[in-house]
């Protein structure tokens, strides 16, 4: 699982861009959320090169440190003359939480993913609205991941509207998706497969009360044949 190593972090907590040597300019990252990456990780990433010479700095180094935070998707250094470097910094945009079981059985923690479905650690006092993407392991690749990422933006892309009251998505099979929403003011659980996600969507709402006055307390239904709606199954 891709996660940052923050080992190198620890040391340079509170270290500021000072002293002899190369002035590195950090230009503000295009970020997801305030905190996400700051001037910690950059003071980190570049405490060794504070009184050398700017020649001596091992760039490709110093961009794989960056590139190994999590949160940075993307990194680029420049050497400016006569003693200046540029850093340039695209941080990952989330698009879910997930919840990722703990060691040895002991719950589980909540993570972020982004659209390729690299895992990140939620930075402190971050404030998020997204759903919860289900059927994600620590165990499957990026591009196991990847795919249940891609399989829940299609539905939600598709959905529109419709799809602003879906709290969960269940993608541990891509090809069968379900989700969780509120329909007048009632949790509901709607497998909706993997295609026609907001005709499917629009003929449940246009039907709900009549649906609900015959299905009572049943709060699961199968959309997945589009001329009719089966209730209480999720069977794939």
């Amino acid at each position: 699982m891709r996660r940052a190593d923050r080992r190198y972090l620890r040391r340079a907590q509170g270290a500021a861009f000072c002293g002899d040597g190369p002035a590195i300019h950090t230009g503000s990252p295009r970020r997801a959320q305030p905190g996400a990456f700051d001037g910690w990780h950059r003071a980190a990433t570049f405490s060794a090169d504070f009184g050398r010479s700017v020649f001596l700095m091992p760039i490709a180094e110093r961009r794989r440190r960056l590139l190994a935070v999590d949160w940075v998707e993307d990194a680029s250094i420049a050497r400016i003359w006569p003693n200046q470097v540029a850093v340039r910094i695209q941080e990952r945009k989330p698009v879910a939480f997930v919840n990722i079981p703990a060691p040895h059985g002991r719950g589980s923690r909540v993570w972020l993913i982004d659209a390729e479905g690299v895992l990140l650690e939620p930075p402190p006092q971050s404030h998020f609205t997204f759903p919860v993407l289900a059927g994600v392991t620590e165990e499957q690749t990026e591009p196991e991941r990847r795919q249940r990422v891609h399989a829940m933006l299609r539905l939600l892309d598709d959905l529109g509207a419709s799809g602003k009251d879906i709290s969960e998505v269940n993608a541990a099979a891509p090809e069968n998706l379900i989700i969780i929403t509120r329909v007048e003011g009632r949790a509901v659980e709607l497998v909706m497969g993997n295609q026609n996600f907001s005709a499917r969507m629009q003929n449940f709402l246009d039907h709900y009360p009549e649906i609900r006055r015959r299905s009572g307390n049943v709060r699961a239904f199968d959309l997945r044949l589009d001329d009719r709606i089966t209730a209480g199954t999720r069977e794939p």
